[in-house]
């Protein structure tokens, strides 16, 4: 009787456990309507809690972006524009090495169209997306719109639920259309620990700009003149603070200027876009060579004096244009810096270039002003001297070590493999240790002054750049550099993505059976399950099956943290035949393949659908990762847990695999 009572609770707890279709995304749609022809068509989420489901701004790389898609477009309706979305939160993803731009309870998308066909009734909008918490799925969405004939219109519509993660049949659901006058769009909103990131990195160039060359000089010269101009003390730190809040007002103008030329939305989309990566990636260029003495980025000189002149006539708006005579003075040095932030924070978006511009301005207005009302403190300034070239130089190695980033994203995107992790990590290795040999006085570059010795500031900062150096060489081996993770391309992506040398390097040598490939760990893996079973029964080995997905967050931590445990991955390497189905692989089935699912009623179009399709029909859920281990006829062989899914317990997932493959063996 107590067996009895096990084996119950352990088939309810399967049947109402793993064995379940999980919908975390709920969706309902309604028209809005902004004049006779154009009208807004409004889909809203709402997300279980937890549960992240992914924007359509998403980059390469991470987790599978939003994606909608217009039906019945062609001679009936123009799309104005792309589909706008609410706030979305931004966090990076140490497993995908990318930022992830995610919603959490509630999204809201909207497409604004245009009719052209007056006999318009109706619009379709597929929505195919994946949301994660412990496991993540992979859904698709059909929302149909009513085009109303007049305002207010109410009616009741049917929506057809073409999901293919659906268990029984396509679902009718009965949703309430609603027509509106369209209310203005809530602007996007900004993840505020991105925005402080910014503001803080703009703060520390801002920081690095007063040590050039064309600024440290001007401190003592500016302060000077607020002394020794006014008629009193209090005038004077009356006038230096003016002075000081004009400099940040006109580097906040300048970032307002390139949102408003750009736009928040386009600039968050054009960030993942390859031409403005590889546009970056120029701009960095040029201006990491201005740095290092090539040439001089001058604005007219024809500017300057006619600022120069207006700023004699004294008073509030004389301040106002000594301010900007100091950015345009300064600009060889500044403007570099400036470029490249506002690069940065418009790969962010939205307001991020006039936070970046705040951050910078506070920074380099600042000295000035606390100088001014504190003249004392001068004294404690040291003296202008070849010391700040150092520092401009310092920065050419920088800006031009930030722009390979830009090209290296280009290249993952276009997966022309031209960039690869290797190439990355070499051209960083020969960027920083020249700066390295640099500050230590063997490398002369233009505008530097003769040395008879170096600085023990110098000689510090150049132990700390060449120990980064050293640091990052394993790295073309295999290593994994944690501190620049974010930086160079995923292991994965390299020309040995098993590592160079030791067992990594014999096993990626060995020959593989037909079908088979290596993943990162250097496990062997089929993608098709017919291949993958096939050679398990030649060699008489059980099958785990491994339901996946490119995009995973927990399968890849499942497979960086469980996987490559001693114990586990011995097993997996000797005991099991390993197949790994990808259910949000989209590259289409040939069309002799593709039907509709019998047990589902979905479409089954491309190889993702057909592994979907299989572990919903067989394993009676849609939710990845999942782990079943079954013999050579396909039945599982752990009766009490037949399955298992995303745990973070190596121990617990070894006796697993071990309570499996004991059974098959029997």
């Amino acid at each position: 009787m107590r067996k009895l009572l096990i084996i119950l609770f352990a088939f309810f707890a399967f049947a109402n456990g793993n064995s379940q279709i999980k919908k975390p995304v709920k969706w309902t749609s309604k028209t809005e309507k902004i004049s006779d022809t154009e009208f807004n068509l409004v889909m809203i989420a709402t997300i279980e809690e937890g549960w992240h489901m992914y924007s359509q701004f998403t980059p390469e790389g991470g987790p599978l972006a939003l994606v909608v898609t217009v039906i019945n477009q062609k001679g009936n309706f123009e799309l104005l524009g792309k589909a706008k979305e609410s706030a979305y939160k931004k966090e990076f993803n140490k497993d995908f090495e990318v930022d992830e731009y995610y919603f959490e309870g509630t999204a809201t998308v909207i497409q604004k169209v245009k009719i052209t066909n007056p006999n318009t009734s109706k619009i379709v909008v597929n929505l195919d997306f994946q949301a994660c918490l412990n496991q993540c799925i992979n859904d698709k969405v059909d929302l149909i719109f009513d085009i109303p004939v007049s305002v207010q219109v109410e009616q009741a519509t049917s929506t057809q639920d073409t999901t293919k993660n659906d268990t029984t049949s396509v679902l009718k659901k009965e949703t309430k259309q609603e027509v509106v006058i369209a209310p203005k769009l809530d602007p996007k909103k900004e993840d505020k620990k991105g925005l402080w990131s910014i503001f803080f990195l703009a703060f520390l160039g801002g920081l690095a700009a007063l040590l050039t060359p064309c600024v440290f000089p001007m401190i003592p010269m500016t302060v000077s003149f607020f002394t020794k101009q006014s008629k009193t003390p209090a005038q004077g730190k009356r006038n230096a603070i003016i002075y000081g809040i004009s400099i940040i007002g006109i580097y906040v103008v300048l970032g307002l200027a390139v949102t408003a030329i750009f736009g928040a939305d386009a600039l968050n989309a054009l960030s993942t876009n390859v031409w403005f990566n590889v546009i970056f990636f120029v701009l960095l260029v040029f201006f990491a060579t201005s740095f290092l003495g090539a040439f001089e980025i001058m604005l007219p000189n024809s500017w300057a004096n006619k600022v120069d002149r207006q700023a004699d006539r004294g008073g509030i708006i004389g301040i106002l244009f000594m301010a900007l005579a100091l950015a345009i003075v300064s600009f060889s040095c500044t403007g570099p810096i400036v470029g490249t932030l506002l690069v940065q924070a418009a790969s962010s978006g939205g307001i991020a270039p006039i936070i970046g511009m705040l951050g910078f301005s506070s920074a380099l207005a600042l000295p000035f002003m606390l100088f001014a009302m504190f003249p004392g403190w001068m004294h404690s300034l040291p003296k202008s001297g070849g010391w700040l070239n150092t520092v401009k130089v310092s920065l050419g190695f920088l800006e031009l070590a930030l722009a390979f980033k830009f090209l290296s994203n280009a290249d993952l995107v276009l997966q022309l493999h031209w960039f690869e992790r290797e190439v990355f990590l070499a051209i960083w290795i020969a960027i920083f240790g020249t700066w390295g040999i640099y500050l230590l006085g063997k490398i002369t570059l233009p505008h530097d002054s003769l040395l008879t010795h170096i600085s023990v500031g110098r000689l510090m900062l150049a132990l700390v750049v060449l120990s980064f150096t050293f640091y990052m060489i394993p790295g073309l081996f295999g290593a994994p550099l944690k501190l620049i993770s974010a930086f160079p391309p995923p292991e994965e992506y390299s020309e040995s993505p098993n590592g160079v040398g030791g067992s990594s390097a014999v096993l990626s040598s060995e020959k593989l059976p037909q079908g088979a490939e290596r993943n990162k760990h250097g496990l062997m893996i089929f993608t098709d399950y017919e291949k993958g079973l096939a050679y398990a029964k030649e060699v008489n080995k059980p099958v785990l099956l491994d339901f996946t997905g490119h995009a995973c967050v927990n399968c890849r931590k499942m497979e960086n943290n469980v996987w490559t445990d001693k114990n586990v991955s011995q097993i997996l390497k000797n005991e099991v035949v390993l197949i790994s189905l990808f259910a949000d692989d989209k590259r289409e089935l040939p069309k002799s393949e593709q039907h509709i699912s019998s047990s589902t009623a979905s479409k089954i179009i491309t190889i993702g659908d057909k592994w979907t399709d299989f572990m919903i029909t067989k394993y009676k859920t849609n939710t990845q990762p999942l782990y079943v281990l079954v013999n050579l006829e396909g039945i599982n062989l752990n009766s009490i847990t037949p399955t298992t899914s995303y745990d973070p317990d190596a121990r617990l997932y070894e006796n697993w695999l071990k309570q499996g493959i004991a059974n098959f063996k029997k």
